[in-house]
């Protein structure tokens, strides 16, 4: 949707509102950054009001009509999803792209996993962006919009100590199939990305647990393909693409961004 007097603006994503959870720091951020390059109006969820904050300075930079809106939630609670989604009605009236990608991880050997860890890991992971996409759904404007759910190559591929992580993963891509059938007739279009090993502040905290960071880092980096481990810009440029109509014939698919580390044979 573009704005009146914007003809000559070449855009992809000009005067289309996009909500991003997890928008304070890495693969959200990313993608906000980027969405805003192209013409969008950021709305940034997350349970981090320091990094929230942070980005949304950053991102307004020397033009205050592009200032993102920051919106304070913690997603594990459904009544702070549902405040943030009627905030998002009250400020923007509409929703044009959700980005579901706030996520934690639970690194637990299968028996030591607590029903409190599970709980909190589906709640965040799954549970949430089935909330906030029906919370939103209704200011879906008529000519549709599209879905894009940040999932994981856990979902399709084993880790040791990931069950807790990898089911919620996997459920998210199917919850991105299901609603691809049903939303259809409104013609938004649904797909999931399946990051591998990407540098944020998930993998930060893998590191920090390591024995060796050293030794991981150059171990992790030896397994993909293409020579290196992944950028939120990577997960950001993919996600663009399915937020633009050079994808508009997808939809209900996943698309795995890990530089070639699930194609090995053996590790």
């Amino acid at each position: 949707m573009k704005t009146a007097g914007a003809k000559n603006d070449c855009r992809k994503l000009l005067g289309q509102i996009a909500v991003i959870t997890g928008g304070g720091h890495g693969i959200g951020r990313s993608i906000a950054g980027r969405f805003q390059k192209e013409g969008a109006r950021i709305c940034l969820i997350d349970c981090d009001h320091e990094a929230g904050e942070a980005a949304a300075r950053e991102l307004t930079g020397n033009d205050p009509t592009m200032a993102p809106v920051f919106v304070y939630a913690d997603l594990a609670r459904p009544e702070q999803i549902r405040v943030a989604a009627a905030t998002v009605e009250r400020v923007f009236g509409r929703v044009d792209i959700l980005v579901n990608n706030a996520g934690i991880e639970a690194e637990k050997p299968f028996a030591e996993i607590s029903v409190e860890c599970w709980d909190s890991v589906i709640a965040v992971n799954l549970r949430a962006p089935f909330l906030l996409t029906q919370a939103l759904l209704p200011l879906f404007p008529p000519e549709g919009g599209c879905i894009i759910n940040i999932s994981s190559i856990h979902a399709t591929h084993a880790f040791p100590d990931s069950t807790a992580y990898a089911c919620s993963k996997t459920g998210l891509v199917a919850l991105s199939r299901n609603l691809a059938l049903e939303l259809a007739p409104r013609h938004i279009r649904v797909n999931a990305i399946c990051p591998g090993y990407i540098d944020t502040r998930m993998w930060d905290n893998y590191l920090r647990r390591s024995p060796d960071a050293n030794q991981l880092e150059a171990q992790t980096t030896a397994l993909h393909p293409i020579g290196r481990r992944g950028m939120p810009a990577d997960v950001a440029e993919t996600a663009l693409f399915l937020a633009t109509e050079s994808s508009s014939f997808m939809t209900g698919t996943q698309l795995v961004v890990d530089g070639g580390l699930t194609i090995r044979a053996h590790p």
